[in-house]
Formats: C-alpha cells, sequence, structure tokens
C-alpha cells in the first residue's frame, strides 16, 4: 500500500509541475502552435481559392474545405507540438497523435463523401420543376471534406508551424 502511495504522490507532483510550466495560456506553446497553424492555413484558402477562382471571397477565411486544411494543419501543430513539450515517447502526444490521425481521416472520409452527396443533391433539385415543393430549396454546402493533397498539405504545415515555434523556444531560452 506504500509503493501505491509513493507511486500517486510521485505522478501528482510531477503532474503539478509540469502543468505548471504551461501555467499561462498566452505561453502555452501547443496552443499557440495550433492557433498559429489554423490562422495560416485560413489565410492560405484566401489566397488559394482568389489564384483559382480569379476573385476574393472572404467565406475562405472562415469557412470548412479548400487547400490547405486548417483542421489537419490545426491538429498536427498541436501534436507535435505536444511532443516537443511533454515528449515524443508519452501518453499526451499519442493522444494528441489519435486525435490528429481521426481527425485527418474524417476530413478525406466522410466529410469529403458528404460534400460529394450536396453536389449531387444540389443538382437534383437544381432540375426539379418550378412548382415542386424543394424546388426553392437552399442549396446544402458541398465544400465540406478535403482531398488527400489537402489534407497532406495541411499537415505538412502544422508540422512546419511546430518545428518553427519549437525552434524559436529554443533560441529563446539561450538568450
Amino acid at each position: 500500500m506504500d509503493d501505491f502511495s509513493d507511486s500517486v504522490s510521485t505522478t501528482s507532483s510531477s503532474s503539478s509541475s509540469s502543468s505548471s510550466s504551461s501555467s499561462s495560456i498566452i505561453t502555452n506553446f501547443p496552443l499557440i502552435s495550433a492557433f498559429v497553424a489554423f490562422t495560416i492555413a485560413q489565410c492560405a484558402k484566401f489566397f488559394t481559392a482568389w489564384y483559382k477562382e480569379r476573385r476574393w471571397d472572404l467565406k475562405q477565411l472562415i469557412g470548412s474545405g479548400g487547400m490547405p486544411s486548417s483542421h489537419s494543419a490545426t491538429v498536427t501543430a498541436l501534436a507535435m507540438a505536444v511532443g516537443f513539450q511533454e515528449g515524443f515517447g508519452g501518453p499526451l502526444f499519442a493522444t494528441a497523435l489519435i486525435l490528429a490521425c481521426v481527425v485527418m481521416y474524417d476530413a478525406t472520409g466522410v466529410r469529403l463523401q458528404a460534400g460529394r452527396q450536396a453536389e449531387v443533391l444540389n443538382q437534383i433539385v437544381y432540375e426539379l420543376p418550378a412548382e415542386h415543393p424543394l424546388a426553392e430549396s437552399r442549396p446544402l454546402r458541398e465544400l465540406l471534406g478535403h482531398t488527400p493533397a489537402q489534407v497532406i498539405a495541411g499537415a505538412l504545415l502544422g508540422i512546419v508551424t511546430a518545428v518553427i515555434g519549437h525552434a524559436i523556444i529554443l533560441v529563446c531560452s539561450q538568450i
């Protein structure tokens, strides 16, 4: 029983020292890394949409879908930052990595297929006669998921963001 008490006390003291190192939200490296990656991805979508369509679309700054995947960038930056801060062999990194994989799988699977179904349904509704009750239905959102290339680009953006953030922290800690 004493071994169990010692183990709990050691775990709680190491846990409190780990959480005290990031006690402020403005110095929380994983949170900042994820937020920066998300912001960069959303801004990049704005410009990639302009390049593709030759028109500015402010909805790209807050919308889902498009190149690169901001969901992938966010969760990948989070996982990498957690790995840098807590270690890549620990349970926190494992949890963040599994979360990232689930989010990226969902973006290329379920959400992408839902978007494609919305395209087909919108076309069907568009071809209905004007007197049909559904003819005036509001179109479904079609840009929901991501292609594998968009997810990979988002993941690479997340990794680069976390690596640069980690390098900045290392340089600043030596000053």
